[in-house]
């Protein structure tokens, strides 16, 4: 029951992910994707800041100026900045596809910066999901888009987030992260805001932008603790790879929303891009499982 509860939790927040995409492009069309980022990380960041300060934890802690949150932080920026603009400024179910690579490049850090075994079975899913991504960009052909390449630039500054993440100090709580995340988010906002992407004047929302503003806080939010309850729940081989349910949920949201129509190569690479990278969750936890199994006694 815990693995189908964390199942649940995980689609749940990437259905809340894709959600907040989908707000994120629409409030695109009438303000600058700059003051967008800004508000909705003004408003995470008094959220999990409150929560911080509830439960005793020390926002400006020493812990910021740590390498591995300064890497962190910085990674933080570089991945919103280019995830961000590629959602408003191409197909969402584009830079969605694309986005799914991302723990494919992480396992790809892993090794080359943490010192990570990674067997050759690995090696072959990474350059497959690598392969489905190419198939997505289509450098040199017609259907290339050089913004695309913004999504690529999200996938490396999130994966390097990620591995950042796992050279914290213990004592980091997840409020804290979250906190500065949101703080880098607002900064993020500014720079994109100052490169005129999509605009570079702040204007008063409207009604109906003002609405979607604060339900993408609260659904941020949620999916955020969704997300990470999921973890914490179940049996993170079994619920880790729901989180390429978001994909699914994106290419809806784009049809429906958008009138997005994605293309036989768009769908074959995402296809290419989730089939590696469920691979390399299911052999990561079969590699965990067999080094945690006691060994016979002689």
């Amino acid at each position: 029951m815990d693995n189908l509860r964390g199942s649940i939790l995980m689609v749940l927040a990437m259905l809340g992910f894709a959600v907040e995409d989908m707000l994120i492009k629409q409030m695109a069309g009438g303000m600058p994707v700059g003051q967008v980022l800004i508000l909705l990380g003004l408003g995470g960041a008094t959220i999990f800041g409150t929560l911080a300060k509830l439960k005793g934890d020390v926002l400006w802690s020493p812990v910021i100026w740590h390498p591995a949150m300064i890497v962190r932080n910085f990674c933080e920026f570089i991945g919103t900045m280019g995830f961000i603009a590629a959602i408003a400024l191409t197909p969402i179910s584009t830079a969605s596809a694309i986005l799914q690579a991302t723990p494919l490049v992480v396992t790809l850090g892993a090794a080359a910066f943490l010192g990570e075994t990674v067997g050759w079975r690995r090696w072959m899913a990474i350059l497959i999901g690598l392969a489905g991504v190419l198939l997505i960009i289509r450098p040199g052909m017609d259907g290339f888009d050089a913004k695309s390449l913004l999504a690529v630039v999200g996938v490396l500054g999130l994966a390097g987030r990620d591995l950042a993440t796992r050279r914290l100090p213990a004592a980091t709580s997840s409020r804290q992260i979250s906190f500065y995340a949101f703080v880098a988010a607002m900064a993020t906002g500014c720079v994109l805001l100052w490169l005129g992407v999509t605009g570079d004047r702040v204007v008063m929302p409207g009604p109906v932008d003002s609405l979607r503003l604060i339900a993408g806080i609260i659904i941020g939010v949620l999916a955020y603790y969704a997300i990470v309850a999921a973890t914490r729940i179940g049996d993170l081989s079994i619920v880790a790879p729901f989180r390429y349910s978001r994909l699914v949920f994106a290419l809806i949201i784009g049809v429906l929303a958008f009138g997005e129509r994605p293309d036989a190569l768009t769908l074959l690479g995402a296809f290419i891009i989730v089939a590696s990278g469920i691979y390399t969750l299911m052999r990561e936890a079969r590699l965990r499982r067999a080094s945690q199994a006691p060994q016979p006694t002689l």
